[in-house]
């Protein structure tokens, strides 16, 4: 099965592409390589091979969430540029 030239100005009309002749024969041997190299990846015998979403084993790389006690409230309000009643104090945004 390959891809024949009325199926490369198919999709690059579906593209809104404007292909010259040459472009046209450009892509459709690519098109055709791509296609013949995945004819040959079929040949491969994978019986026995357990499907993957992932060539590598994922694990969780986050550390543990442990409870740890906070900063003081008076030393975390030292970096505030203004507080009111223990709270950041920021200009309004809304109107």
């Amino acid at each position: 099965m390959g891809i024949s030239m009325q199926d490369v100005e198919h999709v690059a009309k579906l593209a809104r592409l404007e292909l010259t002749d040459e472009e046209k024969e450009t892509f459709n041997g690519q098109l055709n390589a791509i296609l013949k190299y995945a004819e040959k990846l079929n040949e491969l015998d994978t019986d026995g091979v357990e499907p993957t979403s992932h060539v590598l084993p994922l694990m969780n790389v986050m550390r543990e969430d442990d409870a740890r006690p906070s900063l003081p409230i008076e030393k975390v309000l030292l970096n505030a540029p203004d507080e009111e009643d223990g709270q950041f104090k920021v200009p309004a945004v809304l109107e």
